[in-house]
């Protein structure tokens, strides 16, 4: 039997569309063998997850993505492998949803401002017991014809410097690392190109992930050209860090992302799961 591993996608527990229950289930008809539940800085999936994973046959791999600061600028790290009943992971969940509650908050009141009411209760109750994010608010916006689509409520209210943005300083890159790594999981790169550094950046951040304990870079992403994906290998192998495959998946609405629809990883590259398997 052929394995398919998609290590990185999310539910309705953070900005997904998709029930826990849901999401497994559509990643069995897609053919994903091995599959990771990495919603945004929470674990409160998983034991749903858990048990559709047991009921379809699916490998559930407990993950998690954790939005971390390096340098003043936002990088986000995937958790694979990870014990979600780690003391210190738990408690930086339950105090990341307090950050992002208030985060919220703040981007309602810019909202108010520019005459656009009604925000915070439109995203608490989309996101109902999971994880506010910024999607939440482009999908209000977007559902207000305030914007034509999700992308364009970043261009003009959410993303950095727009009039509804609200800086955040995240967990230290080293001390969510430590999480992961203290809890028997992976730390691993998400999109490494996604946040548009130059290549000695790139190597900066990277050499400074390995030194604390990063041990993968996803090399495949949903989006990833082949070109694109030749580049994230050479760093892999530039760093030796093991390769991870993961569509990113939030909804079945973007016709473009699917669960287990990736590249396969280039051959010279370590596979992540290696390092648990």
């Amino acid at each position: 039997m052929t394995e398919t591993y998609d290590l990185h996608c999310h539910s309705t527990v953070s900005d997904g569309a998709l029930l826990p229950t849901a999401l497994v289930q559509r990643a069995h008809e897609c053919g994903v063998t091995s599959l990771a539940l990495t919603d945004h800085d929470t674990v409160a999936g998983l034991d749903e997850a858990r048990a559709a994973a047991t009921a379809t046959g699916i490998t559930l791999i407990p993950g998690i993505e954790l939005s971390t600061s390096w340098q003043n600028k936002c990088f986000h790290i995937v958790g694979l492998g990870i014990d979600p009943d780690y003391p210190p992971l738990r408690d930086a969940t339950h105090n990341l949803q307090i950050m992002r509650t208030e985060r919220a908050e703040r981007i309602a009141d810019k909202l108010e401002k520019k005459r656009i009411p009604g925000a915070l209760e439109a995203v608490k109750k989309a996101a109902g017991d999971g994880m506010i994010t910024r999607s939440h608010f482009a999908d209000f916006l977007l559902s207000q014809f305030h914007v034509s689509t999700q992308q364009e409520a970043f261009d003009r209210y959410l993303g950095a410097g727009k009039s509804a943005f609200v800086a955040t300083t995240w967990t230290d890159m080293e001390l969510a690392i430590n999480w992961i790594t203290q809890s028997g999981g992976v730390a691993v790169l998400a999109h490494p190109l996604r946040y548009k550094l130059t290549a000695s950046w790139m190597k900066r951040l990277l050499a400074a992930f390995k030194e604390v304990g990063g041990q993968g870079i996803e090399v495949v992403t949903g989006r990833y050209s082949s070109d694109e994906i030749k580049t994230v290998a050479k760093y892999a192998t530039l760093f030796d860090l093991a390769g991870s495959v993961g569509s990113d998946f939030h909804s079945p609405a973007n016709q473009w992302l699917e669960l287990g629809r990736l590249a396969p990883l280039p051959e010279n590259i370590t596979p992540v799961w290696e390092l648990w398997e």
